[in-house]
């Protein structure tokens, strides 16, 4: 019996738990970027309903895209992403999603649109997809770190 907990210990690497750590995170990211794809749809569909039916400013569009965009992830993200994380209050979880990525997305996605589209003229839908992939690093810790816990 000794023989074999001692081989298991011996076979077992010096860095498990660093390996199953990073495993849990890259999962949860796999998980966060699927969410986030979803997101990026309901962004990009709502910017461009917003621009085309409506006509309303790119900066302001693209503030309610992105609106739209995070309640879209806060409800995935709660029942998907950290769903295995302690589940606090909804409408206080809601805030502190919204007072963290949502804060970064919209003040980033507000700052890169005008440099994108206000400055180089780059099309308002390829630049929202530069701006997201962007923003999402630092959205996934974000949320993480500060909301999910």
């Amino acid at each position: 019996m000794m023989d074999h907990v001692m081989n298991r210990i011996e076979l077992e690497p010096l860095n498990a738990p660093i390996a199953r750590s990073a495993t849990s995170i890259s999962r949860r990211f796999v998980r966060f970027s699927a969410i986030g794809a979803g997101g990026v749809a309901v962004q990009a569909a709502t910017l461009a309903i917003l621009l085309r039916v409506t006509g309303m400013h790119y900066l302001a569009a693209t503030m309610l895209a992105v609106e739209a965009a995070i309640l879209h992830n806060f409800a995935w993200h709660r029942r998907w992403t950290w769903a295995d994380r302690p589940a606090s209050r909804v409408v206080l979880t809601l805030l502190k999603f919204n007072a963290t990525t949502g804060a970064a997305s919209l003040i980033g996605n507000i700052v890169l649109m005008f440099l994108f589209v206000g400055v180089l003229n780059l099309n308002p839908q390829v630049a929202n997809l530069i701006t997201i992939a962007v923003c999402s690093l630092l959205n996934f810790a974000l949320a993480d770190r500060f909301v999910f816990i």
